[in-house]
């Protein structure tokens, strides 16, 4: 289902003014029909006819979207264009950007509420949270969402189970290094063996563009090329307009130094001997991880892509 589809859907049930639908229009089904298609489709609540305002009828929907959805019916949970669709469009309402934060607070917790008391549903669900808000690849990549689902997840969960410990690790790097924090220091090491820290690293032009990388991994080659072979970040590097430093996260040596003639000798090349992840200093859930820091190592943009700090760049 395409975005303009599923946007349609909400202006639908947040305008009109009852969802059942007509008596002739279910007479024209026999019930193995009406069995099958509802079996299709997400049961969405029906909003009262007593609520006109439409901000009024989208909390009321968010707050009631999963009241209807049988999380204990594997069939239904198991079947994607219903559960995974149906999470897509509650997903859509709660970063439309009018949604506030105590809203989308309270619709979560309803949420996980109803679905972490089922095994296989909190399973399947909880997985697709991780895929579609916490995957840099996915277009509903979200981590302010996701570290608020996190935390309603969290409070759902009794404080001995095993599972707090793995959630809570990513809601502490899911807070680190956002926009407008100071980035976290580290140190690393140059091809000569000196030894640097990122606080102490010198910026041009009073930006930082901040690459962690490995030198094995296929995307990062592919990221590192469209790096060098733009036209308007050489440009910019070689009038000091800005500096870029790249950190090799993986702690083999020989592979590194291989790999340092095809890295252009405007940028700073080090190694962090995998301080960084040891560390958990930064989320490297995706290589490579690319951040722009002003002059004074505070967060600009956290973990994008090229394409999006070139944008950024081009525009000073």
């Amino acid at each position: 289902m395409t975005k303009f589809s599923f946007f349609c859907i909400f202006i639908y049930l947040l305008t009109s003014c009852q969802m059942k639908q007509s008596s002739s229009s279910v007479s024209s089904f026999s019930s193995d029909d009406t069995v099958a298609v509802q079996m299709q489709r997400f049961p969405f609540p029906e909003i009262p006819v007593t609520l006109t305002d439409p901000e009024d009828r989208k909390a009321w929907l968010l707050t009631h979207y999963w009241t209807l959805f049988n999380f204990a019916d594997t069939a239904l949970v198991n079947n994607r264009d219903v559960t995974e669709q149906g999470f897509v469009n509650f997903v859509a309402l709660l970063v439309d950007g009018s949604t506030s934060e105590q809203l989308i607070r309270e619709s979560l917790t309803q949420w996980c509420s109803r679905f972490m008391i089922e095994t296989h549903a909190c399973k399947v669900l909880m997985q697709i949270a991780d895929d579609y808000l916490y995957n840099p690849n996915s277009p509903f990549y979200n981590e302010k969402l996701y570290s608020l689902y996190l935390e309603a997840v969290l409070d759902e969960l009794p404080k001995e189970d095993v599972r707090c410990s793995t959630l809570n690790f990513k809601l502490k790097l899911l807070k680190r290094n956002n926009p407008g924090d100071k980035a976290m220091n580290f140190t690393y090491y140059l091809p000569d063996g000196t030894r640097c820290t990122l606080a102490a690293t010198p910026v041009k032009g009073d930006r930082l563009l901040l690459v962690f990388y490995d030198s094995e991994c296929e995307s990062c080659h592919a990221v590192l090329q469209q790096m060098s072979d733009d036209v308007t970040l050489a440009k910019e590097v070689k009038e000091g307009l800005i500096s870029v430093l790249a950190i090799y996260t993986e702690g083999n040596d020989e592979v590194w130094r291989k790999a340092l003639p095809s890295m252009p000798k405007e940028w700073i090349i080090g190694t962090d001997h995998e301080a960084v992840k040891t560390g958990a200093l930064y989320d490297l859930k995706a290589m490579p991880s690319l951040y722009l820091l002003d002059g004074q190592k505070r967060v600009v943009l956290k973990d994008v892509s090229f394409e999006q700090l070139s944008t950024a760049i081009k525009r000073g």
